[in-house]
């Protein structure tokens, strides 16, 4: 379980240098996520955090996942929310922890797993929006690729709306080009 926090971690501080890097004017731009702009990924991966981390808690969300929680100052809504995230998977009795999730309720380790995903992928998301993909780390979606490789565990959110069918990717693409691609997803 420590791994994967430690990843969630990372993704948290990747996607976070993402965020930092949106200008003003880039908040409309056009995302893998061929239905959400920047703002609207960035609302949807904040949302996620704050009801991931009220889950944790074992409180109520003070909004839906698509609730409006960027306000005037996105950056700074990211940022709370990461602080927030980040103490909540480090809590102590986090592993016996059960996450409902519109997906049913899960244990601890594999909310973790779909958490990670989420953070991973829409900072992705945001930095091809951004023409910054120097900004992802691509050590960490090597590692999540192979994690998913191993466990399989993406199979049963292969359906429409979440997660398509896997999509052939170059044998040198980058290792997020490889991770988008796994996910039924294209840039470009």
């Amino acid at each position: 379980m420590q791994t994967v926090i430690g990843r969630i971690d990372r993704a948290i501080d990747m996607t976070g240098r993402i965020v930092d890097a949106v200008e003003k004017d880039r908040w409309s731009a056009a995302t893998p996520c061929t239905e959400w702009e920047v703002r609207k990924v960035l609302n949807h991966t904040v949302g996620g955090m704050r009801v991931f981390a009220a889950e944790l808690s074992g409180t109520e969300p003070v909004g839906s996942h698509d609730s409006d929680w960027l306000g005037g100052d996105p950056q700074a809504a990211f940022a709370a929310a990461a602080e927030i995230d980040r103490a909540a998977w480090h809590r102590l009795d986090l592993p016996d922890a059960k996450v409902r999730l519109a997906v049913g309720i899960l244990a601890a380790p594999e909310a973790a797993l779909v958490h990670l995903t989420e953070v991973v992928v829409h900072g992705i998301d945001i930095a091809l929006a951004l023409g910054r993909a120097d900004l992802i780390d691509e050590g960490l979606c090597a590692e999540l690729l192979e994690v998913m490789h191993e466990t399989k565990g993406v199979e049963p959110f292969r359906q429409p709306g979440l997660i398509g069918p896997e999509l052939p990717a170059p044998a040198d693409a980058p290792a997020h080009a490889a991770l988008i691609a796994y996910l039924g997803r294209t840039w470009g």
